[in-house]
């Protein structure tokens, strides 16, 4: 990997979009377990009333202190931010789904294996490149 893509992907922006994002995962892994556990809701409506509340707090911390963009844009970020988010809402419902009713995993699990992978492949890059960008 060359020094360029290096410095991308570990950048100051790279980890504390990672912090932003393990913090709006608690909140989601929160809302939902309690959703799921105390209320008595379905799994996948409560993994997706979660996911709506961590992409509140993801949105919040990566404006405010992950990029740092706190221009005159904000609506025009929030569009942005949702039209990534909602990609992300669609890929984390469905792979929550498949993991949980096909492949049998635990839905917890289920929801941290697909966090993971939404979080580092999707949602940062989408976030630095097109809701966020300088």
């Amino acid at each position: 990997m060359d020094k360029r893509k290096l410095k991308y992907w570990f950048s100051g922006n790279f980890l504390k979009a990672q912090c932003s994002a393990i913090i709006s995962t608690l909140a989601d892994f929160l809302v939902t377990i309690f959703l799921t556990q105390i209320v008595g809701l379905w799994y996948l409506l409560s993994s997706c009333m979660g996911t709506i509340f961590g992409g509140y707090v993801n949105f919040s911390l990566g404006r405010n202190w992950a990029f740092q963009i706190n221009n005159s844009e904000k609506f025009s970020q929030a569009i942005r931010y949702v039209v990534v988010w909602s990609g992300s809402l669609l890929l984390n419902t469905s792979m929550v789904y498949l993991f949980t009713d096909i492949f049998h995993l635990h839905y917890i699990l289920s929801k941290t294996i697909v966090s993971i992978l939404i979080g580092v492949f999707f949602n940062f890059y989408f976030q630095k490149t097109f809701v966020f960008k300088t």
